[in-house]
Order: C-alpha cells, then structure tokens, then sequence
C-alpha cells in the first residue's frame, strides 16, 4: 500500500474545489449559526438556485454568463427574504423547519421531467462556462511539492480560493463593527438588543441575506467544477457544511476554512485506504471483516464518531473558543 500517493491525493482533494464549495458554504453557514444563531438546515437550496440562475441564463435563453451571476445572486437574496419574511420573528425552530423544507423543494423542482426543458431535468445542464475558462491564464497542469491539478481546476481554484479570503476578510471586519456586536448580541439574547432599541427582526434578515448570498457564491464555484444537477445540492450538502464550521469552530473568521481542508483531508484519505486496504489477492482487511463494496462507508462511520468525540471533549470545535456557543433558541 503507497501511503505516501494516498496522502498526496488527499492533499490534492483538501486543497481542490471540492474543498472551496463547502468552505464558502460553510463561511455563509457561520454568518447565519455562528454569529447570529439562525439555524439554516437549507444552505443547499442557496446554493442551487445560484448554480441554476447562472446555467439556465446561459443554457436555456442563451444570455451572458456574467448577466447569469447578477440574477443568481438576485435569486439568492429573494429566497432569503421569502424564508425570513414568515419565520424570523418566531422561534429558532421555524426557520430550520422552512429551510430544509425549502432546499428540498427547490432541488425536485428543478429536476422534474415537466419542466426539463428549462433545468435539464436529473441530467442538469452544461455547457455554459466558457466564458469563464476563457480568462483561464493557465496553460498546463500546475501544481507544486508532488501536487498537481488541471489548468481548468487550478483556475477555479485561483478563484475559488479568492472569494474564500475575500469573504473571510469581508467577515472579519463585519463582526468587528457595531453592526457584528449586535449580531452576536441577538446570538446569545435578542430580547436585551431589543430592549436596547435594536430592530433584531432587521438584523436577522441581513444576516440571512448575506449568509445566503455566500452561499450562493458555493453554487457557482460548484457549477463551475461540476455540472449543476438536483444530485448535487442534496440536503447532505448542508450538513457537510455544518459539519466542517462545527470541526474549525463555528464564529472563527478562519473556523470554516480549516475546517474544509481537514475535513476534506479526511474524506478523501480515508476513502483510498480503505478501498486499497479491501483489494487485491492478499487484502490488508480481510474480506471477512469488510468487502470492497462496504470500504467506501467506512469513511463515513470514522468521521462520524470522530465528529460525536469532538463534540463531547471539545465542542467548540478545534479552533472555536468556548465563549461563542452561548446561542438564545427563542
């Protein structure tokens, strides 16, 4: 077994634009959960109605790619005040309610046969980003220290990449300003901010908004890298997302982003020494114990109880300070 091409695979994969969807998703995740405790369980509808405003623009009416990202983005800020309208003045709970409801909704609208004609139906839709990759300056394979990606992943990571710093500067100054401190305020107990004076139901849309907008960026860099289909932006997305702002810590500038690549780390090695520890004439695991069908899962079950120990010894994550857990469900 070459341990040594495992973990530079995983490198690859923890640096990749695998990795950049769910930090920007989780970065979205940590404006709404982390600072102000709105608990969002529908980051994947966000995103999917980003990725499918810019590929049906381009696709399916035959506009610009860069007019595509306006109304993506348009689309993201509408969903979030057609979310937080009816349920941000009510408990915590309603708002998760509606918003998985809603990611759900979105991702089998978009895939129903009936309307194949505008999305694509379960096939999605390509064929719509060449007007991106024709600013790629890369001209070859790049990489460095055994690391390689292809010059059209290497660009969306170059992008990818500077939304993430870009965002993650953007927060830090934000939860730094007056603006940030209310935030946090309504976090641990919106009915002192509203007796300050502080309109908490308009802060929390904001924070809604601006959350959804970022993730929404995650839907474009995940059409970029892949195709967008209703597959992609299943709910597991979401808590994906949850689960790297939960390992970085959540209400970290850079919780989300260390949280992406040691998760995805974890995935991608954990994936390939199982499957070449099951396979083979002489398996490492025997196939008593485990068959080659059943390693990909393995992954999963380690990070789970991983995830399950994290949250008992150290439930601020790995970077996340204690302090910042203190979240008013009402």
């Amino acid at each position: 077994m070459d341990i040594a091409n495992q973990l530079t695979l995983a490198l690859e994969q923890a640096f990749g634009p695998s990795a950049i969807i769910i930090c920007l998703a989780a970065i979205g995740l940590n404006v709404h959960f982390g600072y102000t405790g709105l608990l969002n369980f529908g980051q994947a509808g966000f995103m999917a109605v980003a990725g499918y405003g810019v590929a049906s623009i381009v696709s399916t009416w035959g506009f610009s790619f860069w007019l595509g990202l306006l109304v993506g983005l348009a689309l993201t800020v509408v969903l979030a005040l057609l979310l937080g309208i009816p349920t941000l003045r009510l408990r915590a709970d309603y708002l998760a309610i509606v918003t998985i409801a809603a990611a759900e909704i979105i991702r089998f609208v978009v895939g129903a046969s009936s309307l194949r004609g505008y999305f694509g139906g379960q096939d999605g839709l390509q064929q719509y980003t060449g007007s991106f990759f024709a600013l790629n300056p890369y001209s070859s394979q790049m990489g460095g220290l055994g690391l390689s990606w292809s010059k059209a992943d290497f660009w969306i990571m170059t992008v990818g990449w500077g939304l993430v710093v870009l965002f993650s500067l953007m927060i830090f100054l934000l939860m730094r300003s007056p603006w940030g401190r209310v935030l946090k305020g309504i976090r641990e107990d919106e009915d002192a901010v509203r007796s300050l004076g502080k309109n908490v139901y308009a802060y929390k849309m904001q924070s809604l908004v601006i959350g959804g907008v970022i993730g929404g960026f995650a839907g474009f860099v995940s059409g970029l890298y892949q195709s967008v289909q209703p597959t992609n932006f299943a709910t597991d997305i979401t808590f994906f997302a949850y689960t790297v702002l939960l390992l970085g810590g959540a209400a970290r500038v850079l919780g989300p982003l260390a949280g992406a690549v040691i998760f995805w780390f974890l995935i991608s090695f954990l994936d390939n020494f199982f499957s070449a520890a099951t396979s083979g004439d002489n398996p490492l695991i025997p196939t008593a114990l485990m068959s080659h069908q059943q390693a990909s899962l393995m992954r999963f079950v380690f990070l789970g109880v991983a995830l399950m120990l994290l949250m008992i010894y150290r439930p601020q994550g790995i970077f996340g300070d204690r302090r910042e857990l203190a979240i008013d469900g009402r």
